[in-house]
């Protein structure tokens, strides 16, 4: 088959995505393969995938969209009144309180307020493929600012300190409450812990292609390793992180790290998104209103002081209503740094979820709006 052809269905009144996504396939000439699942009020409308090596089924490394299955796990505890996020985190995790950190509540580590966002002299990749370990370094490490006073973004950390508060509360760590509350109930094709039995679906990440002009030009403008965004993304460590390395390592899809580590579809993050609010094929929605309303409320807004403009959190979930301007104020969800993007609009009811398998230079990846503005003008014309 044509690297360029476009395989899978849409429903009735979806051509338009369909469309959309062709053109996006068509100017990335298809090479790294990408997917796109979309949801309407718990039902699937759209089901695409193009390029080399991917169809329906393949799974690739999501980076930050697992935050959003991280989250949802949350929340489920929060609603069931397992969690509180308004308790201290050294409550359950008493290590935690060392170097000023005795106050800062799950709140704080789910809006990203807590300060907490690397360690001195960095995690070295190994380390950063388990949240326990990551969950010991941080326990005496001072905060980068005062807890509370701003916020930014602990890109490979933040849900290492969720899974540790989990796993003293419940005994379990985040990643098996997900796996048996979440993702087998629902069957879900997106992973926190691939297992060996899937590992023949996994297609590795790939690095954006450049001019060498073009990467000496884009290194040279950014900040340096140790400052704040150098450590937000794992990059003060010796040596620096290599970030398409990171989710093509076995121990890294296996453990599936909370922060970054998942593995997954289209259809999986699609589907995650539809389970919470709406249910999917005949299974109730895993969050009632009042869960959803907490967790999608704005809560850390204006400059994040590591990824400046780009951030915006609701608890746990990015503020997807800032992102997309089409999209109602509680619309939540997670991207990727690789290009995968997924969110739902519990106004709209549009649960979306989008791979890749190719960063976009520099992290760019222009093809978000245009998709989700395809999708949002079909599912509210129907």
């Amino acid at each position: 088959m044509s690297r360029m052809d476009v395989h899978g269905t849409v429903a009735d009144g979806f051509e338009q995505v369909r469309e959309a996504y062709a053109a996006v396939v068509a100017e990335q000439d298809g090479r790294a393969g990408s997917q796109l699942a979309v949801y309407a009020h718990g039902r699937r409308v759209v089901d695409l995938w193009a390029g080399d090596e991917v169809s329906c089924d393949t799974l690739t490394g999501v980076y930050s969209s697992t935050k959003g299955a991280a989250t949802l796990v949350a929340a489920l505890l929060v609603q069931e009144g397992v969690l509180d996020l308004d308790e201290p985190v050294a409550r359950h995790w008493p290590e935690f309180a060392a170097a000023g950190k005795e106050r800062i509540t799950l709140r704080d580590v789910l809006t990203h307020r807590s300060g907490v966002i690397g360690v001195d002299g960095g995690l070295p990749a190994a380390d950063l493929a388990d949240d326990a370990v990551i969950a010991r370094r941080l326990a005496g490490q001072r905060p980068y600012w005062r807890p509370g006073s701003a916020y930014g973004y602990g890109g490979f950390v933040a849900f290492a300190m969720v899974n540790e508060v989990i796993r003293r509360v419940t005994g379990q760590s985040l990643q098996q409450v997900y796996d048996e509350r979440i993702r087998t109930p629902y069957g879900l094709d997106l992973y926190l812990g691939l297992p060996a039995a899937e590992e023949e679906r996994f297609r590795p990440i790939q690095w954006w292609t450049a001019t060498p002009e073009q990467e000496a030009a884009f290194w040279s403008n950014l900040p340096g390793l140790h400052s704040i965004l150098g450590i937000g993304y794992g990059l003060n460590s010796t040596p620096p992180l290599d970030q398409a390395a990171f989710a093509n390592t076995p121990a890294v899809r296996a453990n599936g790290q909370a922060s970054a580590g998942g593995v997954g579809s289209a259809r999986g993050l699609a589907g995650l998104y539809a389970a919470a609010v709406w249910g999917v094929d005949g299974r109730p929605p895993l969050l009632n209103p009042d869960t959803v309303g907490e967790f999608s409320m704005l809560h850390s807004t204006g400059a994040d002081l590591v990824r400046g403009e780009q951030g915006n959190y609701a608890v746990g979930f990015q503020a997807k209503g800032l992102r997309y301007a089409f999209l109602s104020a509680n619309a939540f969800g997670h991207d990727g740094s690789a290009g995968s993007e997924a969110f739902a609009d519990p106004r709209t009811g549009i649960a979306f979820g989008y791979t890749r398998r190719r960063f976009g230079f520099g992290w760019s990846y222009p093809e978000h709006d245009r998709l989700a503005a395809a999708v949002h003008s079909a599912v509210t014309a129907s």
